[in-house]
């Protein structure tokens, strides 16, 4: 079997944190068994972790020159790696790889979290121990769990991540080896000449994207919202939507694009969008100096770190697409549902925050390989840098007390207005008679809107939507124009109230 990943990436940390890999010169069963354990616990949902073989340490990062593993050693490490994690209870096994690299051998453990935690090892390698330990990873440290977490272990037994579960509807058909090649290609993986001759089950199983059980093969959510055509077909809404109002919310124009396909084709295709059609640069001029200031309206990297996130940590399981709703003086990213409970509204205020649990901790990990996102906590800082070194304002992070959305908020450089005529110069070009059948069709949205609500005062704007098959961002438009227009008021609170027509022309 092969490691989804390469030892140069391992050595470099910038795409693995450090906290989730260790470096052994030797292979030390007592040691390196806990540190499996640990790694399948995943107590915080990180995604499991490395065991390098071969590579001296200190504080946590390897020593140069490599030792590698002697040649005549690297048969008996093998026997004693499968013999000792025997021992794990229930039973689990790392992802063993034997990796040249720079004329050296090295042995990589790979250890993702496991599906059926928790999991224990033996305390002492002596014949007469009987304890066993439920150990956990806190930080860079294998260690036992407190009272606390041992029971926020056990919690997570009935919680496999929902990018981690497999998917009972889907074939293995609907993964596509070319998607699987490019990938493994792009992360320069060694499973990419086996993917070219060897058997694609196997090379499935190896990068963990299919369950386990030989006499039931099918795909795992990740692997599907990674390596399917369709993910949406598993998955509705699974998309990214750009919608632009060049007149203001209250305009009649709205220029609306939706990106589909593998999540990180989606992802990447809508950065392109943005920046080729919503990134202006603004170059001023200074009669008294040769330098001209250059700056952007937005910072293309605050975007890019934002939406990356949104992507990373939104619900699969909810039927909400990732909204970027782009106005004259900003960007709006928005997913749903909120972050962790760990974080905090006063820490989102203040910029100052430690998620402690990931919601996706697999698509975290390869959206890292394809260096598509930053490692844990390292986005804020991303965004806060970006906006300080084009002059931009500082962004904004929202949610609410049930944390169920939350919203990236970037403001314009102030060098750019609402007015700007290089901005206008970026939006597409509309004829007249477009613009007259898009206000016909927005008439006719708010026209069918009235006559539910007749109807069924008490619906809410989700059920407009599915029943009239809108957007949200249609459905949020019309609703706030027919309330300004004096048409309809709500009467109520959100969850108990009802929609009232004042005056239906």
């Amino acid at each position: 079997m092969a490691i989804p990943t390469n030892i140069k990436t391992l050595l470099s940390g910038d795409v693995v944190e450090w906290a989730r890999i260790e470096f052994k010169e030797t292979w030390d069963a007592e040691a390196s068994l806990k540190s499996v354990c640990a790694f399948a616990n995943d107590l915080d949902n990180w995604g499991g972790g490395y065991i390098v073989i071969g590579v001296e340490e200190n504080e946590g990062q390897p020593v140069y020159p490599l030792k590698g593993v002697p040649v005549d050693k690297i048969d008996a490490y093998q026997k004693s790696i499968l013999s000792k994690c025997k021992l794990i209870r229930p039973a689990y096994m790392p992802i063993v790889e034997v990796v040249d690299y720079e004329n050296k051998k090295f042995i990589v453990l790979w250890c993702p979290g496991g599906d059926s935690r928790p999991y224990s090892s033996p305390k002492t390698m002596t014949k007469d121990n009987k304890e066993r330990i439920h150990y956990i990873r806190k930080m860079s440290s294998t260690v036992e769990p407190s009272n606390d977490e041992e029971k926020d272990l056990f919690n997570l037994a009935n919680r496999i991540p929902f990018d981690d579960r497999v998917n009972h509807q889907a074939e293995m058909s609907d993964l596509n080896i070319t998607l699987i090649q490019n990938y493994l290609k792009e992360v320069k993986s060694s499973l990419y000449e086996k993917s070219k001759t060897g058997d694609f089950v196997e090379v499935c199983s190896d990068m963990n994207i299919i369950s386990n059980l030989p006499e039931y093969t099918k795909p795992k959510n990740v692997g599907l919202m990674f390596f399917s055509m369709e993910p949406d077909k598993f998955f509705p809404y699974t998309q990214i939507d750009v919608v632009q109002f060049p007149d203001g919310l209250g305009g009649n124009n709205i220029i609306e694009q939706t990106f589909k396909g593998p999540i990180q084709q989606q992802l990447r295709d809508a950065l392109q969008y943005i920046r080729n059609t919503i990134i202006t640069e603004k170059v001023v001029k200074h009669p008294e100096r040769a330098e001209a200031d250059r700056f952007f309206n937005y910072p293309f990297a605050a975007i890019e770190e934002a939406l990356s996130n949104a992507v990373y940590h939104r619900a699969y399981d909810e039927r909400e697409p990732i909204e970027v709703r782009v106005e004259n003086d900003r960007i709006e990213i928005l997913s749903f549902p909120g972050p962790d409970r760990s974080v905090t509204i006063e820490g989102l205020k203040s910029y100052r925050v430690s998620n402690r649990r990931y919601r996706n901790r697999r698509i975290g990990d390869f959206l890292k390989e394809l260096h598509l996102t930053e490692g844990r906590n390292t986005g804020f800082k991303k965004i806060l840098d970006a906006l300080e070194a084009n002059g931009s304002p500082k962004p904004e992070f929202e949610t609410d007390e049930a944390h169920s959305y939350f919203i990236t908020r970037l403001f314009v450089h102030e060098g750019f207005n609402s007015v700007d005529k290089d901005v206008r110069q970026k939006e597409p070009k509309r004829s007249q008679k477009g613009a007259e059948k898009e206000l016909k069709k927005g008439n006719e949205r708010k026209q069918a809107i009235m006559d539910l609500l007749i109807a069924n005062p008490t619906m809410t704007q989700r059920q407009l939507r599915e029943q009239l098959n809108l957007t949200r961002k249609q459905i949020q438009t019309d609703m706030k124009e027919l309330q300004e227009e004096g048409i309809l008021m709500r009467e109520g609170s959100n969850r108990k109230g009802h929609w009232v027509i004042i005056n239906r022309n």
